[in-house]
């Protein structure tokens, strides 16, 4: 109960000689001391080792809580996260390991599609040049006969020409000794000297 200071003088007894009494005295209501009304409670030397011992009963208890109670519920947590984090990196190195799987499957894939290519292409390769090599064969060939027809041709024209030229110079040699004599020679003897001339 809270009391008032006039309410305290009012109910404290008298002494003698007039005397209140508020030295030494104790307040009747709440039996504290009438001098320690204006000290705070926390702060009263008096009080120190109650209070020290209900810190150590509350920091004993408060510790008995949290060992007993929050240790292992945070603990748990932790070991749960691990097993969580543990189960996903094994997740993660099992599809790392089946990724690298896959890459290794395809180069090899990669590296047998250019080796077929490259075989297919060499064997294109070699048949185009087998291809143009038989063109080439085949123009040649009848490159060598058109020009065996041609020196066939060439050497019946020049043949012709010979015989031609021979008959033109038998008449050449006959003009010229009809015009240089004045005399016919036979045709005999005109080719028998244009046969000795030619040769």
């Amino acid at each position: 109960m809270f009391v008032t200071s006039a309410f305290a003088q009012e109910s404290a007894p008298a002494v003698e000689g007039g005397h209140t009494g508020t030295e030494g005295d104790t307040h009747s209501g709440t039996g504290v001391p009438a001098e320690a009304h204006g000290v705070f409670p926390p702060f009263d030397p008096a009080t120190f080792p109650s209070q020290l011992l209900w810190l150590a009963i509350t920091f004993g208890l408060f510790y008995l809580f949290l060992k007993k109670v929050v240790m292992p519920r945070v603990g748990g947590i932790i070991d749960v996260r691990n097993d969580r984090i543990t189960q996903d990196l094994d997740h993660a190195a099992r599809l790392k390991g089946e990724a690298d799987a896959a890459v290794a499957a395809y180069e090899q894939e990669l590296a047998e599609a250019k080796t077929k290519a490259n075989a297919i292409g060499q064997q294109a390769n070699d048949a185009a040049k087998a291809e143009a090599e038989a063109a080439r064969k085949k123009v040649e060939a009848a490159l060598d006969q058109k020009l065996g027809e041609a020196e066939a041709r060439i050497s019946a024209i020049k043949a012709n020409a010979m015989k031609e030229v021979g008959t033109i110079a038998e008449d050449t040699a006959s003009a010229i000794v009809e015009a240089l004599v004045g005399g016919k020679a036979s045709k005999a003897e005109i080719a028998a000297a244009v046969k000795s001339v030619a040769r």
